[in-house]
């Protein structure tokens, strides 16, 4: 029971987490002031901070953990190049084709987060 409930948080936190990384782009690309309103400075934190603790939760649940298991450290190092890939495109990027490409990159990146975790294959490689 514990198990499924962390499992649909963790999914549903991720798809909220993307929605609003896409929101943020757009509202990047479109110059809009709405990037630098509180809700786009608060929410997407919590929301990654929720999908963040129920990473470690089913971790912990499945007795499954990063260096030990090659699914989830391919998981958590997508994890720290989306970041990254993540601030450029939101903010570091110093014109707007970088952070186009680096905001394509991080999608492309959690796309296959997403595909990796669905899989259990690090690298997406049968193993």
């Amino acid at each position: 029971m514990l198990y499924l409930a962390l499992k649909h948080l963790h999914m549903t936190s991720a798809g909220v987490s993307i929605a609003l990384f896409l929101l943020r782009g757009v509202w990047m690309f479109a110059d809009s002031p709405r990037l630098q309103s509180k809700f786009a400075r608060i929410v997407p934190h919590v929301v990654d901070t929720i999908l963040l603790a129920s990473a470690l939760g089913l971790m912990l649940v499945i007795r499954q953990y990063p260096f030990v298991n090659g699914w989830l450290t391919a998981k958590l190092l997508g994890l720290v190049l989306y970041i990254v890939l993540g601030t450029i495109a939101l903010k570091r990027g110093r014109t707007k084709a970088v952070r186009g490409l680096a905001f394509v990159a991080a999608i492309a990146v959690f796309a296959w987060i997403v595909m990796t975790a669905r899989m259990h294959w690090p690298w997406l490689l049968p193993v």
